[in-house]
């Protein structure tokens, strides 16, 4: 009687407690290293031991198949808040992904043309064929049988947490709040957000806006006081020779006395175009509608305080009524119809994919050369800033 309710360990409340968050981060850090930043971007290689480590966990603690999960965040990334993501909340509504992330999980699962277009690449062996993906409940079955013979009834707890720890973290926490709340590093084309500096509970995973701005990088921090938890554990293992790390986000270097825009400074532009976007809205338009707001009537300067966001971000598409009110803004101050203006041929830089260096090159000095005839002079402090990217440090 006495195994049947305190199990085989004999444990008390405190240490069964413990050894869950124990268990539910080691959940997460499979989930992070090895379906995201290893299965689903190959940001990294892994050793085939811990590869299939991860795998075995998932299955045993979650029951995910990998193809389903790596399918699904792959097209997450390719119709990013469109009606084809298949948990966006900007589409479905924060309630609903917050609330309803795993059954959006299930149905996407369920699509075979989602699988057979964006799960290229997963496991295909014996294992996945005859064990993982054909008795998905099996291993969820085993783990509970395992939490009530090593913790006794409370073992049942225990399970519970276990099994609701993804779906409401990464289904639903990562899914809808990072679409939805916190800060923004990088300006990609999505509503993605950081929901914390310090990757700690969420294995990373809460530096959201980070990781849609360089998919690839298996590290998700970029900023100094940022910390990821599941960076720390790939450098861990890469210095066993239990990973390899393949590419991680960009960072830049600047010369004060570089003035010849070569293939060196588009490289580095096009590679921190989001780091650009980000300050150019800091150096130019924003400094631009400040001073303009100072000479404007009350009609002007509320209008000029309501497109600041629509003109230095590009998280969402603008509709009809964002564009019209930038027109009207713009029509109100010639400076700043000119920043605005420089600031979508800069764009076009990176958005033409056809063109080769020697022409980006060209272009980037036919940009920076107009700009400093503008006279207007954080235009022309942002062009000599420009100049100065060069190679990248990674």
């Amino acid at each position: 009687m006495n195994i049947i309710q305190n199990g085989l360990l004999g444990l008390t409340i405190v240490d069964i407690g413990i050894i869950t968050l124990i268990l539910t981060h080691i959940t997460i850090a499979s989930v992070t290293i090895y379906l995201h930043r290893h299965q689903s971007h190959h940001s990294l290689t892994l050793h085939p031991v811990i590869s299939h480590f991860f795998r075995f966990w998932l299955w045993l603690t979650t029951g995910m198949v990998t193809k389903q999960w790596v399918a699904i965040h792959r097209k997450h990334h390719a119709k990013c808040e469109s009606v084809e993501d298949p948990h966006s909340p900007q589409i479905l509504g924060i309630k609903k992904v917050l609330l309803e992330g795993s059954e959006l999980y299930r149905t996407e699962a369920d699509n075979e043309e989602t699988l057979e277009k964006y799960g290229k690449g997963t496991p295909d062996d014996w294992m996945e064929h005859n064990v993982y993906s054909r008795f998905p409940f099996l291993g969820i079955s085993l783990m509970l049988l395992i939490d009530v013979l090593m913790f006794g009834v409370i073992g049942i707890t225990v399970f519970a947490v276990q099994m609701l720890w993804i779906p409401i973290f990464a289904a639903g926490v990562i899914n809808g709040i990072g679409h939805f709340w916190g800060y923004r590093n990088f300006e990609p084309h999505d509503a993605s957000r950081n929901i914390s500096p310090w990757g700690i509970l969420i294995g990373g995973e809460e530096l959201h806006n980070n990781h849609h701005a360089y998919p690839s990088s298996a590290r998700l921090s970029n900023k100094w006081w940022e910390f990821d938890s599941g960076w720390l554990y790939i450098r861990l293992m890469s210095l066993v020779g239990l990973a390899n790390i393949k590419k991680i986000s960009p960072k830049i270097r600047f010369s004060i006395n570089k003035q010849v825009i070569d293939t060196e400074t588009v490289r580095a532009v096009i590679h921190n175009r989001f780091h650009v976007v980000k300050q150019y809205g800091r150096r130019v338009i924003r400094p631009v509608l400040r001073e303009e707001r100072q000479h404007a009537n009350e009609y002007c300067r509320i209008l000029f305080k309501r497109v600041r966001k629509l003109m230095t971000r590009e998280d969402i598409k603008l509709d009809h009524t964002a564009i019209k009110k930038i027109k009207e803004a713009t029509s109100y101050s010639q400076t700043l119809a000119t920043v605005y203006e420089f600031q979508q041929k800069l764009k076009e830089l990176w958005a033409n994919t056809t063109q080769n260096h020697a022409k980006r090159v060209q272009r980037l000095q036919i940009w920076c050369e107009d700009a400093e005839k503008t006279g207007i002079d954080v235009l022309q402090e942002f062009a000599a800033y420009l100049r100065g990217y060069t190679e990248l440090r990674v």
